[in-house]
């Protein structure tokens, strides 16, 4: 049987794809080698989430923040924590991705595709042929090659998640975001931790007012940070990990934890035989629309190097779908993409940051307003965290909004409305924003470019 479309791997990208084509009556066959569906279920999202939200509530008991409350932390079971994580994962994998698989209808295989001539798929012997083919196989944790790492042994990402006991001692390689959510978590529920980032700051991306307010989070619950750190080699010695930096530091602990990024996954697909192209990280080269070099072969997700978000991967699959079956001729649109460290502040993102703003010729004002002016922060006993806005000064247009806050990823959605409607600072200013709300505090930080904040009473607008 000849299908319409053929999707390598079932994840966001992949399901995505799936759903817009069978609503077309298109007739699909998804093949997937491993777990149905995909990174975010299984391995990222939401498991990464459901334990943050365990330690985060262990953190809470253990700080004791408000009086006449007495609260305690009792050490962490492990292996029923992340037995509740399964069952929550194995949950949303049944009913949003297996049981929906059969109610839509398409036919699916399991077991290793790779390309041949035709273009076609190769499945467990079983020749696929159809008219569009799309390759969703997302990404895969990478480590870098490092002296003594394969003999030591590691953990990633992945693995992590899946621990049955708690490491008394951990070392974190990488402070970015799956750094910097896995550290938090594991010193959250009780492990010692030590992050090593090879940068001057952790969280190199975001704005250096948010690097600062997670750095601090971090030091006061007992995280030992150290930026600009290159691990130059790891050993194992009397049972323990011995990990070494450039500059000749050392750290000892029960295990290692790479949080070095994740590469496109395309290893074994065989691109090479029908004309697919790929990049320096393995990625799939598509154009504007994500065809690829080969025009019946398309891309979507993590697999095009593009920022890895499940949003993102959800928006490329139907789009494949409506350009490949429609000719539509959509592009993405990454302007006002937004982005969440789910630590706790969360640190959330859209637009541009300052440098990026001078970097593209805009003379830009900004403002940064300190949680503690924040009345929602105020009454929670936690002011740690800041809002940055960045605007263009001539027009008070917004160009940039960034939050270190708890519930900042809520925030941020009506932070990207706001730029996708470009907003000026005068009109957040004087936007309706509900008292006693961390979203306040982007009228506040608006509030702050011709006002002092610090002057005004609780509710005063």
């Amino acid at each position: 049987m000849a299908y319409d479309l053929a999707i390598v791997g079932s994840g966001g990208a992949g399901f995505a794809a799936a759903i817009a084509a069978t609503a077309r009556g298109l007739r699909v066959v998804m093949v997937e080698r491993s777990t149905w569906g995909g990174t975010c279920v299984n391995v990222g999202c939401i498991p990464s989430k459901a334990l943050l939200a365990a330690a985060e509530a262990r953190q809470v008991s253990v700080e004791g923040r408000f009086p006449g409350i007495i609260t305690s932390g009792s050490p962490t079971d492990m292996a029923a924590l992340v037995a509740g994580k399964d069952d929550i994962v194995e949950t949303l994998r049944r009913e949003k991705y297996v049981d929906l698989a059969l109610d839509y209808g398409w036919d699916v295989r399991h077991g290793e595709a790779r390309f041949t001539e035709g273009p076609a798929l190769m499945v467990g012997g079983e020749r696929i042929e159809a008219e569009q083919f799309l390759i969703a196989t997302g990404a895969e944790p990478w480590v870098p090659a490092m002296p003594g790492l394969e003999d030591t042994g590691y953990l990633t990402s992945t693995s992590a998640l899946a621990l049955r006991e708690l490491p008394g001692s951990l070392i974190v390689v990488g402070g970015n975001y799956v750094g910097l959510e896995m550290g938090q978590m594991f010193a959250r529920l009780g492990t010692s931790v030590t992050l090593i980032e090879a940068m001057d700051r952790v969280a190199p991306g975001e704005e250096p007012e948010l690097s600062e307010v997670i750095t601090g989070v971090l030091a006061d619950e007992g995280v030992d940070v150290w930026t600009s750190a290159v691990l130059a080699g790891v050993s194992r010695q009397d049972g323990k990990v011995v990990a070494r930096v450039a500059d000749g530091r050392e750290v000892r602990a029960d295990s290692i934890l790479m949080a070095t990024g994740r590469r496109p996954a395309t290893g074994g697909l065989g691109l090479e035989t029908v004309g697919v192209q790929t990049g320096r990280t393995g990625e799939v080269i598509v154009d504007a629309s994500l065809r690829s070099a080969n025009p019946r072969i398309w891309a979507a997700g993590d697999v095009t190097g593009a920022a890895q978000f499940v949003y993102v991967a959800g928006a490329h699959g139907t789009m494949v779908v409506d350009n490949a079956f429609a000719s539509a001729g959509r592009t993405v649109d990454y302007t006002h993409l937004p982005r969440v460290t789910f630590t706790t502040p969360n640190l959330a993102a859209v637009g541009l940051t300052d440098a990026q703003a001078v970097a593209a010729g805009v003379e830009c004002a900004c403002r940064v307003l300190p949680l503690a002016y924040v009345p929602r922060a105020i009454v929670n006993r936690d002011t740690r965290g800041a809002v940055k806005i960045v605007a263009e000064a001539a027009t008070g247009r917004v160009v940039g909004i960034h939050i270190a806050a708890p519930n900042a990823g809520d925030v941020i959605l009506a932070a990207t409305y706001a730029l996708q409607a470009g907003m000026t600072t005068d009109q957040l200013a004087n936007t309706w924003a509900p008292y006693l709300t961390t979203a306040e505090s982007i009228k506040l930080a608006a509030q702050s470019f011709k006002t002092d904040v610090t002057k005004l009473s609780c509710c005063a607008t």
